[in-house]
């Protein structure tokens, strides 16, 4: 039988190899949210509809692990009302009607945040979508929106 290496011990490789940083970047955690994402949506919505008789959220939040700061994780939490933005973390809406999933926003880590906001006018096509969310999280945009989906301000 094969053994495996722990995520431990592969995160202390990967540290040992390469300068740590104190944020991860735009490419890490677009990797990471696409690590198992399909699966743990599923989870999730599966959760959410037998908790809530209507439409809910799902906020994807993404963190380091404080003790291995290479190694990064998803949390998949349903929400009854729209969560407000913050950064680490993607906002979908689950339409129980026509069960379809609605990707509503993502906001980046604070560092990556920063750089966008800086450099937006060097920001390469691939990452123009996050750039915008990046922009309208910065202006008040989705907090806005986040309300008006609460009912909180029409």
């Amino acid at each position: 039988m094969e053994t495996r290496d722990t995520v431990g011990k592969i995160s202390q490789d990967i540290a040992l190899k390469e300068s740590e940083t104190l944020d991860h970047t735009a490419q890490e955690q677009g990797k990471e949210m696409l690590k198992d994402f399909d699966k743990n949506m599923l989870e999730a919505i599966e959760r959410g509809k037998s908790l809530y008789a209507k439409d809910f959220y799902i906020e994807v939040i993404t963190k380091k692990e404080p003790l291995m700061k290479n190694v990064l994780r998803n949390y998949f939490v349903t929400k009854q009302s729209c969560p407000t933005p913050t950064f680490d973390s993607s906002v979908y809406k689950y339409h129980r009607n026509d069960a379809i999933t609605e990707f509503l926003w993502v906001v980046p880590n604070k560092t990556v945040y920063d750089d966008f906001r800086i450099n937006a006018l060097q920001v390469p096509k691939q990452y123009r979508e996050l750039l915008q969310n990046v922009l309208d999280f910065s202006d008040g945009t989705l907090l806005r929106r986040c309300l008006i989906l609460n009912g909180e301000i029409l």
